[in-house]
């Protein structure tokens, strides 16, 4: 089971990333995929979730109307829209699969390496 994120990189703020979590070994339709970010003497912060095959999502409030979550079974990939971004979203991004939706960080089962969002100007 293997989950691989991309995507991060150097952006302005407003600026706007998709970053995208490969799953393989598994199929993500039996399982939620979250997304978490972490900056170093922080803990892990779960910003988004969405569930296996109903669809259902979940958002932290600091990132609630301005990050979309989706999936695409056929392709086992799950994407995070990044859009109006903030000096305060820099942080490193991981992937993570659980058996349902949670922003729990130890709820998950497989953690993907993560990829350096750095917003500024």
């Amino acid at each position: 089971v293997q989950l691989q994120a991309s995507g991060g990189g150097l952006v302005q703020p407003g600026g706007s990333l998709r970053l995208s979590c490969a799953a393989s070994g598994f199929t993500l339709d039996d399982n939620a995929i979250g997304w978490f970010r972490q900056v170093p003497g922080q803990e892990r912060e779960g910003i988004s979730c969405i569930s296996g095959s109903d669809s259902g999502v979940y958002y932290a409030d600091s990132v609630k109307g301005r990050f979309t979550i989706s999936r695409d079974n056929a392709k086992n990939m799950v994407y995070l829209q990044m859009n109006s971004l903030k000096p305060e979203d820099t942080a490193v991004y991981y992937c993570a699969a659980a058996p349902f939706v949670t922003n729990v960080p130890n709820t998950y089962d497989y953690w993907g390496q993560g990829t350096q969002v750095t917003v500024s100007s």
